[in-house]
């Protein structure tokens, strides 16, 4: 009974266990929807790390070019004008033959033709007296062939003349001195110095004399109006004597006259009433003779004679007074009209003696002016006679030597205008830039030159850019620039090589990171994400230069120090 019960207990417990297993087997099988969308998610991506670096960053422009000696230049004789015409060519030389600085060029008509290192063209005869940029460079060239020209000022003077002097003995040639002209000009100069300076003399003696003219012209003025003034004053106190003027209480002569001759006529009228009287006595008393009658009588008519005389003297008194009053006034006006002309006599001959001064002062200026002005030019002129360097003997080039590359004049041509063609010896890269790069680069640049297929590495420097594309060569996409070429040991001539012209660099090694390391925060900031203790974490940085892939990063907030780790992307790996 009990194993029974045994049987069954066992039975129903491996029962039991396969309901288990089986429900574990069935439950295994089923997944919930969360389970599936785990299962279906891709996996997590794992971030790629690289470590932030110390370096410099430079960016650069990199083309190609074709290099070559200089371009070709010409050489062309200026004319001389202290030679009468142009010389014949007696010797030239040869291709490829390298000139250098002093170096003679050409022989003509027995002078030579010297090549100088200068900027400056030759343009004009340098003489004793003259100075300017041409003479400047004169004086550097000829002490830079061991002859010392004094002050290195732009100016010829005997210093300059004497070591131009030695260049060209030293050199086999004789020195161009004095023209017959310049030595005809100089005795011609003399001449009219000398016939200047006597009219300066003569003039400024003329001037002398003006002067005393004016003041003796014054003076008699001055006397003449004061004599003039005189005779009016005395004109003036006759015609008031005789007519009183203006003057009140003045007893004039006229009145005078008629006064007394009024007093006269009073008197010899009494003589005639007594006279009457008397006679009327005589004639009333019958006793009188008739003698005394008669006597009465002739005494009246005497009386009455006088009277009438009296009169008439009295009338012929006034009538000379105002005879006299007449002439005073019309000698007072006379005086008038004699002092007005005076004074304008007068004044004229002071003008016209002022008039002359002035003319002879002017004169006098002229004259000392014409014998400075000569004498000015005589001592140019003498400064002149002296070494010279015509025109036609020098040529200056920019940079020496050169290397000549055609002859195109012949021996017999006239030694004048161009004669030959010559390159330097300084190497050019010949090379174009798109649009967009060309501005970017200035003359004076330093350019890397290399060629791995060749091993070559150079230096050199952007001479020029052109201003507009499609010129010497390059297509119109294109801006033609040239290099020259600073430091080689090896033969580049006509060899295509790569330039590297760096644009910009940074101040030093720099703190950088991969470009793709930056990203952008929702507020706009730059930022890089860093691994830190297995987490990652974003800090905000400030973006520098960037070059070659790396871009600057200056942190504003944490640390950024090389070696540690940020992300530039996340790996993810297959299903």
């Amino acid at each position: 009974m009990a194993t029974k019960r045994t049987t069954v207990l066992i039975s129903i417990l491996g029962f039991a266990t396969v309901l288990a297993a089986g429900a574990w087997l069935v439950s295994s099988q089923i997944e919930s929807p969360a389970d599936v969308a785990a299962r279906a998610a891709p996996p997590v991506p794992s971030p790629i790390l690289v470590p932030v670096e110390k370096r410099v960053l430079s960016s650069t422009i990199v083309t190609r070019g074709t290099a070559r000696f200089g371009l070709p230049q010409p050489i062309s004789i200026a004319p001389s004008a202290l030679k009468a015409g142009a010389g014949l060519i007696a010797t030239l030389p040869l291709p490829k033959i390298q000139l250098e600085h002093g170096a003679r060029v050409l022989t003509a008509s027995g002078r030579p033709l010297f090549i100088l290192q200068g900027n400056t063209p030759a343009f004009r005869d340098l003489v004793p007296g003259i100075s300017g940029e041409d003479v400047l460079q004169l004086e550097q060239a000829v002490k830079r062939l061991g002859f010392s020209p004094g002050p290195i000022d732009g100016a010829y003077d005997l210093r300059t003349s004497a070591a131009v002097a030695k260049w060209y003995q030293t050199a086999g040639w004789e020195p161009f001195g004095p023209t017959p002209e310049q030595r005809a000009k100089v005795q011609t100069l003399e001449q009219e110095w000398g016939g200047a300076s006597k009219e300066k003399l003569a003039a400024a003696g003329a001037a002398a004399v003006a002067v005393l003219a004016v003041a003796s012209a014054r003076a008699r003025a001055e006397h003449n109006n004061k004599a003039a003034a005189a005779e009016l004053d005395a004109r003036r106190a006759e015609w008031l004597r005789l007519t009183g003027g203006q003057q009140q209480g003045q007893a004039s002569a006229q009145a005078s006259a008629s006064a007394i001759a009024e007093l006269n006529n009073k008197a010899a009228q009494v003589e005639v009433a007594n006279q009457v009287a008397a006679r009327a006595f005589i004639v009333l008393d019958p006793r009188q003779p008739e003698s005394v009658r008669k006597a009465a009588d002739a005494k009246l008519d005497m009386a009455r004679a006088a009277a009438r005389k009296t009169q008439l003297e009295g009338e012929l008194a006034v009538q000379a007074v105002q005879r006299e009053a007449k002439r005073a006034a019309e000698q007072l006006e006379l005086a008038q009209a004699a002092l007005t002309s005076i004074r304008l006599e007068g004044e004229k001959d002071v003008q016209t003696a002022t008039d002359a001064l002035q003319v002879a002062q002017l004169d006098a200026r002229l004259t000392a002016d014409r014998a400075e002005r000569l004498a000015e030019s005589l001592k140019v002129a003498r400064s002149r006679i002296g070494v010279q360097v015509p025109a036609d003997e020098i040529v200056f080039l920019p940079a020496l030597p050169v290397l000549v590359k055609e002859v195109t004049a012949r021996v017999g041509d006239p030694a004048r205008g161009p004669v030959m063609s010559v390159t330097d010896n300084q190497l050019a890269i010949d090379a174009s830039l798109p649009l967009d790069a060309a501005q970017l680069v200035k003359p004076g640049m330093s350019v890397a030159i290399d060629e791995q297929a060749l091993g070559v590495k150079a230096g050199g420097v952007v001479a020029r850019v052109a201003d507009t594309p499609g010129t010497h060569g390059a297509d119109g996409y294109h801006i033609y620039f040239e290099v020259r070429v600073t430091e080689t040991s090896t033969r580049l001539e006509g060899y295509s090589l790569r330039l590297t012209i760096p644009i910009e660099s940074s101040d030093g090694a720099v703190t950088v990171v991969p470009v793709n390391a930056l990203s952008l925060s929702a507020d706009g900031k730059s930022r890089v994400q860093i691994e830190n203790n297995g987490a990652l974490t974003y800090i905000t940085v400030a973006p520098g230069m960037s070059a070659d892939g790396y871009v600057q990063v200056t942190p504003l907030e944490g640390s950024l120090s090389p070696g540690r780790l940020v992300v530039v992307g996340y790996n993810n790996p297959e299903n």
